[in-house]
């Protein structure tokens, strides 16, 4: 590609705040949850590339002839790639596009087409624009995008901080996890934690029915717990992981867990879990999601709880690492049940995109 911006480029990337900043020196954004990529085009040539540089070009087939009619000749743009499904976004979705037959993806693409939504412009023409200010960066894309048409869109954006509240409460049932916060004067910084983000988290009680060995201390630090809910059926179901450990908390958990090892299996729930419908898997099943890591894990007797904070569900799971509060020494695991859980309202994602 002859680009004055040519790939691969690593995305700018954010780091986490507790809250909006008051400042006036500030653009929000509502957060996609989807796949990070930047796009290149030069003339008939697209590269769709991912967070970590690869190529997406093979499993987005369907965004490659829009970008090419709606995009200037030259241009890279920063944007997230998702996939609409019944008013929210369907990360899992999403997910099913990663797969190495080309057949399915085509037919995945004509069942649930994807989307993209940018939110930053590097280049345009002959021009290199990173080192402008995103103010002005913003009005580029402003102005490239004022016809686009779906699946091509242009995320929403404000000065205004009770607007960006008000995005944070309503938008969450679509699937949006938070807020962007970028600098007006800032430039684009490749690699770098400069954007700002504020995401939802929750807590929840869950029950520790297993853990997973730290990969660099097998039998003397512990690297994850695996936690489950009970549903409406009376089963417990594998919701997740809580980790972030510190090192010494790791190995202090090895003892504190050692009583609850004995015998553990025996009565398990989760001992004959089978495969349904690739949905529901033994903790620790690999899957191509797993990319060959070890995910071998060690049962505990689901008789502790443990507090933890949480983004939001995926399904019947979380979305992202839960992490470690509390135990809750004085809370039964049968009272570790779905219903606790915030349920969040849909919001149309058409009015995400109105203006």
């Amino acid at each position: 590609m002859d680009l004055p911006v040519a790939p691969p480029v690593l995305p700018m990337l954010s780091k986490r705040v507790e809250a909006l900043p008051d400042a006036d020196h500030w653009i929000f954004e509502p957060k996609w949850d989807g796949f990070r990529t930047l796009i290149f085009r030069d003339h008939d040539e697209i590269f769709i590339q991912s967070r970590d540089a690869k190529s997406l070009n093979r499993y987005f087939p369907d965004l490659l002839d829009p970008l090419r009619k709606q995009l200037p000749a030259q241009c890279v743009l920063d944007g997230e790639i998702v996939i609409a499904n019944d008013g929210a976004l369907d990360f899992d979705a999403l997910q099913l596009r990663i797969h190495p037959a080309a057949s399915r993806v085509k037919m995945l693409a004509e069942q649930m087409p994807a989307s993209v939504v940018f939110f930053d412009l590097l280049c345009e023409g002959r021009h290199d624009l990173r080192d402008q200010p995103f103010l002005k960066r913003r009005e580029k894309l402003e102005a490239m995008l004022a016809s686009a048409q779906p699946p091509i869109h242009l995320t929403p954006a404000s000065t205004n901080r009770d607007v960006a509240k008000d995005w944070f409460r309503r938008f969450e049932g679509a699937g949006l996890d938070g807020v962007m916060v970028k600098a007006t004067g800032g430039v684009y910084e490749s690699d770098k934690r400069v954007m700002l983000k504020v995401k939802h988290e929750r807590d929840c009680d869950c029950v520790v029915a297993g853990f997973r060995w730290h990969k660099d201390g097998e039998g003397s630090a512990i690297g994850s717990l695996l936690l489950g809910l009970y549903d409406d059926s009376g089963a417990l179901q594998h919701v997740g992981v809580c980790a972030s450990f510190t090192r010494q908390k790791r190995e202090e958990l090895v003892e504190f867990l050692a009583p609850y090892r004995r015998n553990a299996l025996t009565h398990h729930p989760w001992k004959s879990w089978a495969n349904v419908d690739g949905d529901q898997r033994m903790p620790g099943g690999q899957s191509r999601w797993s990319r060959g890591k070890n995910l071998s894990w060690e049962p505990l007797r689901p008789e502790l709880v443990v507090e933890v904070a949480y983004e939001h569900m995926q399904g019947t799971r979380f979305r992202h690492m839960a992490q470690f509060r509390r135990w809750r020494n004085d809370k039964s695991p049968r009272d570790c049940t779905y219903a606790q859980l915030e349920t969040v309202a849909p919001q149309e994602l058409a009015a995400i995109f109105s203006r």
